[in-house]
């Protein structure tokens, strides 16, 4: 049986953290085995609210690629690319944005989540916050032209960001509906369950929020990180009972990284008074360092490499591209263009 093509991308934020790992990249490792995975770095998204900082944006870009590779995205079984390097995803843009009525961009979930976004950081009360960009209203069009370029079957997604799907299939169908064709897929979720890992604040975890860690931090850097972890806030000393299920960031992370037997015996030594909090955080620090040990071995290789890398990318990129112009001659002849 042919696999199904499935697409799937990210802003280009630069270093990932561990909310990425576990949101996002251990599912794309995955479906990389059943489906026919495309995977972009997203850096014309990026531009739609950092348009006018781009001083780190090719850094930002590889650093995106660098931890894919790392955590283990295989360039023989998915295809890598920067969205910029597909020309054809520009050309349908432009052509669907012809057929989408205003008040669907308006009203779509991404276009509201990209508008708090830039908000947040300008701050909601800041006189100086930029009028909405016209690359930024259409930023729900071209997030459909990602998808529709490599007529997608199917995209994985949370329960929560389905929404953002609907105007894609939306778009999908009346496209086929107008020019009399059955040319594109009304791509299907793949639903995925997003464990939520918060920061070491216990807010989301976010580079911007200065709460996260990242995937290539080293020890020392991950150690001190873990040692900021919100723990039982109604434990004063040391030899207090402590409450595991009130732990709000520390005993998480532990129940998400840590072997069964070790979270059992902690969460029984914490109630039973007989670890602090601090020799419970340095302990889950030497944890996570462990598991990620390989990880950052594997980035650390790639990154003395970059030239291995852009290969992959130039590479990723000529493969999309081959794929996106079968189904721009599709649409050219569609649209009669």
């Amino acid at each position: 049986m042919e696999k199904m093509n499935l697409v799937s991308g990210m802003r280009s934020t630069g270093k990932l953290h561990l909310g990425h790992y576990m949101g996002v990249i251990t599912n794309w490792v995955k479906l990389q085995e059943d489906y026919n995975c495309f995977y972009f770095v997203a850096d014309w998204h990026a531009l739609t609210t950092k348009y006018d900082k781009t001083e780190t944006l090719k850094q930002d870009k590889l650093d995106v690629v660098l931890d894919w590779l790392a955590c283990g995205i295989d360039p023989n079984k998915s295809v890598i690319y920067f969205q910029s390097k597909v020309l054809q995803i520009a050309e349908l843009h432009i052509l669907l944005s012809m057929i989408t009525p205003n008040n669907w961009v308006e009203r779509d979930p991404t276009l509201k989540d990209m508008v708090k976004i830039l908000k947040s950081k300008e701050g909601e009360n800041n006189e100086n916050i930029p009028q909405m960009s016209y690359g930024l209203l259409g930023y729900p069009v071209l997030m459909s032209a990602d998808i529709m370029a490599l007529n997608a079957q199917v995209v994985p997604v949370g329960v929560d960001q389905l929404a953002h799907l609907e105007i894609t299939r939306d778009i999908a169908r009346r496209f086929n509906n107008i020019y009399k064709t059955d040319l594109f897929n009304e791509p299907k979720p793949k639903l995925t369950e997003v464990p939520l890992l918060c920061g070491v604040d216990g807010q989301k975890m976010g580079k911007s929020f200065n709460n996260d860690i990242k995937i290539s931090d080293d020890n020392e850097t991950t150690a001190k990180k873990i040692m900021q972890c919100i723990t039982d806030r109604s434990r004063a000393r040391k030899d207090d009972p402590g409450h595991p299920d009130k732990c709000e960031v520390a005993f998480k992370y532990y129940q998400i990284f840590a072997d069964k037997t070790v979270v059992e015996q902690t969460a029984i030594e914490c109630k039973a008074g007989k670890r602090g909090c601090a020799d419970c955080k340095r302990q889950l620090g030497c944890i996570i360092n462990e598991k990620f040990a390989p990880v950052r071995e594997k980035r650390e290789e790639y990154r003395k490499d970059t030239d291995k890398v852009y290969d992959i990318i130039n590479e990723g990129s000529k493969k999309a591209s081959v794929e996106a112009e079968k189904t721009m001659q599709l649409v050219r002849d569609a649209v009669n263009i």
